[in-house]
């Protein structure tokens, strides 16, 4: 046996590979019980999962999937029933300055500052894609969305208020004939 430097014996294995000598030296502690803990916690999430019959992934989904479904639908039952005529008297509640500045927050990006229509329809002209340009139509297009083109669903993002109030201002702006409108899309509606 060799000594080492602060005298202690060690044990030389018979290998030695481009002047390296391997030596036998015990691995830390600290890595031994963490070694041996996570051979117990396999054991254990086998156990639990494979025999005990725990819940997998697919099992916690569908549980958080009909919970979803009985909020969703609890929030709809709750929710108003829109009709033309509701949306409008909601409608003279509103200040369509409320509306141009969530616009020009959320929306001018596609559909341009003075709803001209950039990537997004022109919203002045009496053409539409969705719908037939009425109150329930814009809010409906507005909360929805318009996966087909792009359009992302705004109803999550915005409350109430603020889809309404953009709904309104939508409407304040139409014929306005802006600088530089897009092309007519979509069917008119007279």
């Amino acid at each position: 046996m060799q000594e080492t430097k602060d005298g202690k014996d060690y044990k030389q294995l018979f290998h030695e590979y481009d002047g390296i000598v391997e030596h036998d030296n015990p691995l830390p502690t600290w890595w031994l019980w963490t070694f041996f803990l996570t051979i117990i916690f396999a054991f254990l999430y086998f156990l639990h999962y494979e025999i005990a019959g725990g819940p997998t992934l697919k099992d916690e989904l569908a549980i958080h999937m009909t919970e979803l479904e009985k909020s969703k639908a609890s929030s709809q039952a709750s929710a108003p029933v829109e009709t033309e005529d509701s949306l409008k008297e909601e409608f003279d509640k509103i200040d369509v300055n409320a509306g141009a500045a969530v616009f020009t927050g959320k929306c001018a990006a596609c559909h341009g500052q003075e709803l001209q229509g950039l990537i997004g329809p022109n919203l002045t002209d009496h053409f539409w894609i969705h719908g037939k340009g009425t109150r329930m139509d814009i809010v409906k297009v507005i909360r929805e969305g318009a996966a087909d083109k792009g359009m992302p669903p705004w109803g999550p993002v915005l409350k109430r208020d603020e889809l309404y109030s953009v709904a309104k201002y939508i409407m304040s702006k139409l014929d306005s004939k802006p600088a530089g409108a897009k092309a007519p899309q979509g069917e008119e509606v007279k």
